[in-house]
């Protein structure tokens, strides 16, 4: 090292004017040079030489134009990128990008010369264009797929679809998208999840946050009701559906699954009373139940030890009803006339059926030679009494062509000689026309949105409707018996007159048993008649805490003017000073009237757990329900929020 230095001080001897080197020891020689070094560096006149660095900016290096075709590269921000890759040189310098064009991508596109490696370069350069100036995306990719996750499986169990469907949809997407050309969407949908078990866990989260919001009406409501239904399902287990119909202050209303539970032994009154009570008990009791309504099973009629007696045990005031819509069923089959359906449903077997096509084509065609006036006699299943109603219609106006059809086909003399016999006909007539009647009646029952009152007024309104028709019975008047006013006069023509009057005690019966099976809701006939039409009721017969209200609301010109009746109405009365018809108002609004949702939810059910998905267990089986059946909208965005904190 010694060495080294002094040899750098003697060629530096001319430069610095030091003198004579003085012959020394090593140590002594570098000491000397060193000070000497210091001395004199204030008086160089010459510059220090520094070692020479590359400056890229003074090299005047420049996008050459030819590089786009020969290298496929293009300029962007006074950087060479590559129209293949996208990827940027960080030097604009030709050997860099002669490298990487043909490490990367000679073997490729080496082979376009021409106009074809010029058409080439303009497709790259289109492309790159588009993907640069495409505006960014508003969600996140990975936020979408799950928000998009979310928004079909929600449609899937709307639809009660297998959750192994998921996939199904979103192959069925990813062709969708590739068929209009568009990949990068087919990727988009590529990213979603709907597998089996991520169909399961998002309807899992989704029934979570809807019950939570039943949860929240319930404890906010100011009255409800129950309606409890027993059925069994394909597998033999016994399934309890419990629903609830709230009301709030606004007299908004809302009916839910409240829970659907599987009673496992024996059905007796205990169990279903222990599982509505543990149901109620989980929203606060029955301190805000106005009545319990039931489908008239045998487990749950009036017994020694009935549910509105276990109900009383302890201390539990609600009003126990009977569906309206199933004991107006109930008394449709007192009139089921079992000798004349006996002969009806043999002669629709012996022409509709399955294992001898040809008789139904040759009925058929039949039919249609005579230009009947319907084309086809149709399939009955004696299921439901009142679906025959529609079915009794067609088979008496088309008597005389399956007359004679049997006659020509000549199958069975019994029923041939029944289609052409007064006592028959008349029978028949009269137990189209009063089928029709209770159809009718049905199908008024079934109508969506009704409150309690409307029903009983159907019901009321069909009770005048009877004694109507036995009146006109007692003077064989057919007026409002289509068929039976059809037969009649068909008959009179040939010299012949019917005696209708013999039905009577078929009248008597079904007036009956509307005023017995009906006594509890004829019990409330006044407070229906109140929420009705408050401003014309008799003040006199109404309940004391009544009376004074109704005073003021007769004698305001305000409501007297105003044509609204039911709900719209008690939504005008202001809540101070009204408080006991608003009252009255929400417990009329919160009573169901019959179980009808509850056997819709069985036949959703029934659908749902098919001899297919058998093995279904009972607490994703409430779920899909619970989904399926809601009013309440699953507001996806506010779900993932909830989710991300």
């Amino acid at each position: 090292m010694e060495f080294t230095l002094t040899c750098f001080l003697l060629q530096e001897e001319k430069c610095l004017d030091l003198g004579p080197i003085q012959e020394c020891s090593p140590i002594a020689g570098k000491q000397h040079g060193i000070q000497m070094l210091k001395e004199n560096t204030h008086d160089l006149s010459l510059p220090m030489i520094t070692p020479k660095q590359r400056k890229v900016d003074s090299e005047n290096r420049s996008f050459k134009e030819r590089w786009e075709l020969d290298y496929f590269f293009i300029r962007n921000r006074d950087k060479p990128q590559c129209l293949i890759c996208s990827q940027t040189l960080a030097v604009c310098k030709e050997y860099n990008v002669k490298r990487h064009y043909y490490s990367q991508h000679e073997k490729v596109y080496g082979q376009y010369t021409g106009e074809l490696r010029i058409a080439m370069m303009n497709d790259l350069r289109s492309k790159h264009f588009d993907q640069t100036n495409a505006p960014p995306p508003s969600v996140p990719n990975e936020k979408a797929a799950v928000k998009a996750s979310y928004v079909i499986c929600e449609e899937i169990v709307k639809r009660k679809r297998a959750f192994s469907d998921g996939p199904f949809v979103k192959a069925c997407a990813i062709k969708m998208a590739r068929a209009f050309g568009n990949e990068d969407l087919a990727k988009h949908f590529e990213s979603v999840s709907l597998s089996h078990q991520t169909v399961a866990r998002r309807i899992s989260v989704m029934d979570q946050y809807v019950n939570r919001k039943v949860h929240n009406v319930i404890t906010n409501c100011a009255y409800f009701s129950v309606a409890l239904d027993e059925n069994t399902d394909i597998t033999g287990i016994s399934q309890l559906i419990i629903f609830i119909r709230t009301v709030d202050d606004n007299f908004e209303t809302s009916e839910e699954l409240l829970k659907l539970t599987s009673l496992q032994g024996t059905r007796k009154e205990d169990d279903i009373y222990n599982e509505v009570k543990c149901a109620v008990a989980e929203y606060g009791g029955f301190k805000k139940c106005t009545s319990i309504i039931t489908d008239g099973a045998k487990s749950t009629v009036v017994k020694n030890l009935c549910l509105s007696t276990l109900l009383k045990r302890d201390g539990i005031e609600c009003m126990m009803l009977h569906c309206i819509v199933h004991e107006e069923a109930l008394i449709g089959t007192l009139l089921k006339m079992t000798d004349v359906m006996e002969i009806v449903i043999r002669i629709t077997n012996l022409i509709s059926d399955k294992k001898c096509a040809l008789t139904r084509r040759r009925f058929k065609a039949y039919l249609e030679e005579l230009e009947a006036a319907y084309g086809d006699l149709p399939l009955h299943k004696n299921v439901r009494w009142l679906s025959a109603g529609n079915y009794l219609s067609r088979f008496f106006s088309l008597r005389k062509e399956m007359y004679l059809f049997l006659m020509e086909i000549k199958c069975d003399p019994v029923l041939e000689e029944s289609l052409i016999d007064g006592d028959f006909l008349s029978s028949l007539a009269f137990l189209t026309d009063i089928t029709l009647h209770l159809n009718y009646l049905n199908k008024k029952l079934q109508e969506k949105d009704q409150q309690v009152s409307q029903l009983y007024n159907h019901i009321s309104s069909f009770r005048n409707t009877l004694m109507l028709l036995k009146l006109n019975l007692l003077r064989n008047e057919l007026t409002h018996l289509q068929s039976c006013n059809e037969l009649f006069q068909e008959i009179e023509e040939n010299g012949t007159t019917l005696d209708f009057s013999r039905f009577v005690p078929k009248i008597d019966i079904l007036i009956d048993n509307f005023t017995q099976r009906f006594q509890e809701f004829n019990k409330m006939n006044s407070s229906f008649r109140l929420f009705n039409n408050p401003l014309n009721t008799n003040i006199a017969n109404e309940e004391a805490k009544y009376q004074m209200e109704l005073c003021e609301i007769q004698s305001d010109m305000f409501l007297a003017s105003r044509v609204e009746s039911g709900v719209p109405f008690f939504k005008l009365l202001p809540k101070d000073k009204y408080p006991n018809m608003r009252n009255l108002g929400l417990k009329m609004t919160s009573m169901f009237g019959s179980t009808y949702i509850c056997e819709k939810a069985f036949s959703d059910l029934n659908y749902i757990k098919s001899k297919y998905r058998s093995s279904i267990s009972n607490g994703t089986l409430q779920q899909i329900l619970r989904l399926s059946t809601t009013n309440i909208t699953v507001d996806i965005d506010e779900l993932l929020s909830q989710l991300s904190h």
